[in-house]
């Protein structure tokens, strides 16, 4: 009997923890909905309600009528922001683009980028708006902004401290989707300071400088990783180092996340429980590395979000937190953040929170005493902590990145014991620097060896040529993704508990690490032309014979173009032109150590210093300045130099002046499976100009836009080209503004169709049987 009442204790407690869940699940559902700024949605959740209300009614339904109150509170919250919002002048002058003079409060978490090339510097960083004059009115706000300031005043606005309000013209526009900011000012003057930091501020900004202070002696890495970790500054990682973190599938530890705060938690449980302390003494060190977590990230909306997510992982460490109670500590989070902070509801990084926690929630217990049955327990928690979190939040992930990360869980299972001591010692190290510099260094470069460990892990997980499968970002192809991470819980509990099963499943996946992944429907089968997608660059092939196929520049990363070659099957490139010798052209070139590349033709004006750094790069290549009329024709294809501009003699050996680098650049038309494709290099309104003599000649069926879709185009160029397809050679978020709309109406008033491979991968064109263009993409 007592047995029995246990059961329906059970029960019981299993089904009021999957109701508040499910009026988590229905808050946030309904407060995205109302804050949508659509009338009609609004309507129509509204309607939605008030019928599920009407049904609750005549079932007399209590736990139904929960939800429809919950719905209700929520349509009316929501509603009334995005009322408020609409009405707020603020949202017209953003759409408008307006001009504006403001006072923000800058809360110090910005990065800054030096000058590079031809990219000017740039400082992004979040803010408070707190007065905005605009068109003869003044408004007084409190929304969450991002400033972004370029050139000379890019580094005006990084020596900005930390909670100075300050005054400055922007111009306004509209923030990233999904960020939960109100807008992005563009700074088109310095900053004049209006306050100074309140001293709360003043003493996290100490706090935050001193552990960069202390962190200034370690290697590279872990340098621009400790502070990442322990308080989201990710200011000194640099972009390889992020992508990296991305394609590992670690990128979670760098940011301000639930997920981490909780692995935060685990280890100061651990450390306090180590140390002798129970009960409340316990629960009050959790509480106060929570709030000391909020603390130093600033406060920000998304770190209030992190901590409700901290809070539940909190909750999960202790015996009141397992199983169903975490779910409900789950729901109870979900309800008050999106109330709390309505935008949060439509923040992909809320989505992350939520979904990890659930996943660590829901099946890391079951998965770790499962694997536990065969294996010791701290390894089996180390598998299953990170394979839950990737299972539950790998839509989303996919959604963000367009790629699946294969090595994500060996990854995080590697890393995820040195996160606790990194972030432990990092948050000892920040809170001892403010006192004399010695006695912060120790836990600093403690921080810094496991902070190492981290980087290593990510740094060789990237170099597996199965790292991440590129995924198309469609309904259909997210639906697969869904259906598969489904499929998988479904089929956890009989694969884990099964040494021999789990074992070879991974031995599978170590085996699909070793070879380039290619995603569905790539590669075509047939291809004349192939632009790869190598991030911020260009690297464009053209197929001559199976296998083989000349290459028009390399992209930046050896890694990329790699896996382009791999994927596209291409393993012999007898005929490598480079249009300039800038890095994001060149720097793939040791990828091709073992293509077999047998001539290089580079620009007239490529300086002698980076003609050496060829030569060792491809020593058996024959290497020379190509001229105009040069041709080769190589298997089915011919290869033509329209134009080889050069550079001015004065300004070959300063090997800096990038804007005439840029005009240098080779012009080229290649002609193959009756595919025609005219690729310029980086060529600006100068050069592209000059080239429109050349008459019909430009006349292609492909085009690759000039630099990138740089908006230094002349549109006589792309006129004279008359493409069918214009293809883009960009990097996804990339800081130089590319491709530049303008450009884009340039190239579409041709009537020619765009493909971006920020957007759409790589992008392969061949000539239809019937005549017709076939454009096949990655994604």
């Amino acid at each position: 009997m007592a047995s029995h009442e246990e059961d329906q204790g059970g029960a019981g407690g299993d089904r009021g923890a999957t109701q508040v869940l499910v009026l988590g699940v229905v808050a946030w559902a309904a407060m995205g909905l109302a804050t949508s700024g659509d009338q009609r949605v609004l309507a129509l959740t509204a309607l939605l309600t008030a019928g599920v209300g009407l049904l609750a009614w005549r079932r007399c339904d209590w736990f139904l009528a929960a939800v429809v109150g919950l719905a209700a509170v929520c349509v009316v919250t929501g509603g009334a922001r995005a009322a408020a919002q609409a009405a707020d002048p603020l949202t017209g002058l953003v759409a408008d683009g307006a001009s504006a003079v403001v006072d923000v409060r800058v809360s110090g978490n910005g990065r800054l980028w030096a000058p590079s090339g031809t990219r000017p510097g740039l400082w992004r960083g979040s803010a408070q708006l707190v007065h905005v004059e605009a068109r003869d009115g003044v408004w007084r706000s409190g929304a969450s902004v991002q400033v972004r300031a370029t050139g000379d005043l890019a580094a005006a606005w990084a020596g900005v401290p930390m909670g100075t309000t300050v005054r400055a013209a922007v111009r306004l526009g509209p923030a990233e989707p999904g960020s939960g900011l109100a807008a992005e000012l563009r700074a088109t003057d310095r900053p004049e300071e209006v306050a100074p930091p309140d001293p709360v501020a003043a003493a996290v900004g100490a706090l935050r400088r001193g552990l960069v202070v202390a962190c200034a002696g370690l290697w590279p890495e872990p340098r621009a990783l400790v502070p990442a970790l322990v308080v989201g500054d990710v200011t000194g990682m640099t972009t390889e180092m992020r992508d990296r973190f991305v394609v590992t599938g670690l990128t979670h530890l760098t940011a301000v996340s639930g997920a981490n705060l909780t692995l935060l938690l685990g280890f100061l449980r651990a450390l306090a429980v180590g140390c002798g302390l129970r009960g409340r003494w316990l629960n009050g060190v959790l509480v106060a590395g929570v709030a000391g977590f909020v603390v130093l990230c600033l406060g920000e909306p998304s770190v209030l979000r992190a901590a409700a997510m901290g809070l539940v992982g909190l909750a999960a460490l202790g015996r009141a937190g397992r199983g169903r109670q975490g779910l409900r500590f789950l729901g109870v989070a979900m309800v008050a953040v999106v109330l709390a902070e309505p935008a949060m509801a439509r923040s992909l990084g809320f989505a992350l929170s939520v979904l990890a926690t659930f996943g660590l929630l829901r099946w890391a217990g079951a998965w770790t005493a499962l694997l536990a049955r065969w294996m010791p327990r701290w390894c089996a928690e180390a598998l299953a902590v990170p394979l839950a979190a990737q299972v539950a939040t790998e839509p989303v992930v996919v959604y963000l990145s367009g790629q699946v990360s294969v090595v994500s869980v060996l990854a995080n299972l590697v890393a995820g014991p040195m996160v606790g001591p990194a972030t432990v010692l990092g948050l000892a190290a920040t809170l001892l620097g403010p006192l004399p510099l010695p006695l912060a260094l120790a836990p600093a470069w403690g921080a810094g060896w496991f902070a190492q460990g981290i980087a290593w892990t990510a740094r060789l997980g990237e170099a597996l040529p199965g790292a991440a499968v590129p995924w198309p970002v469609t309904p259909a192809s997210l639906a697969v993704v869904v259906l598969g991470c489904v499929v998988l819980v479904l089929l956890a509990p009989r694969v884990l508990v099964r040494p021999w099963l789990a074992l070879g499943i991974a031995a599978v996946v170590v085996v699909a690490l070793a070879r380039t992944p290619t995603p569905p429907g790539w590669p075509p089968r047939a291809w004349a032309v192939a632009s790869c997608d190598v991030g911020q660059g260009d690297a464009t092939l053209v197929a001559v014979a199976p296998g083989q196929a000349v290459l028009v520049d390399t992209g930046p990363d050896p890694g990329l173009l790699r896996r382009c070659l791999d994927q596209l099957g291409v393993t012999h490139v007898p005929l490598l032109l480079l249009t300039h010798l800038h890095a994001d052209h060149v720097g793939g070139i040791p990828a091709l150590a073992d293509r077999g590349v047998a001539v290089v033709a580079t620009s007239p004006g490529a300086a002698p210093a980076a003609q050496a750094g060829l030569a060792v790069a491809l020593p058996e290549a024959r290497l020379g300045p190509a001229a105009a009329g040069s041709a080769w024709a190589i298997g089915a294809a011919r290869v033509e130099v329209l134009a080889a501009p050069g550079l001015a003699r004065d300004l070959v050996a300063g090997e800096g002046e990038s804007s005439a680098e840029n005009d240098a650049s080779l012009l080229l038309r290649a002609d193959v499976g009756g595919v025609s494709i005219l690729l310029a290099g980086d060529a600006e309104e100068g050069a592209q100009g000059r080239h429109v003599a050349l008459g019909d000649v430009l006349d292609v069926d492909v085009l690759l836009v000039p630099h990138h879709g740089s908006g230094r185009h002349a549109p006589g160029f792309i006129a004279a080209a008359r493409p069918e397809v214009a293809l883009v050679s960009v990097g996804e978020g990339n800081d130089y503004g590319h491709p530049a709309a303008r450009t884009l109406r340039s190239v579409e008033v041709t009537g020619a169709a765009v493909f971006r491979t920020d957007q759409r991968g790589a992008v392969a064109v061949a000539r239809s049987p019937d005549g017709g263009l076939v454009v096949t993409t990655q994604r």
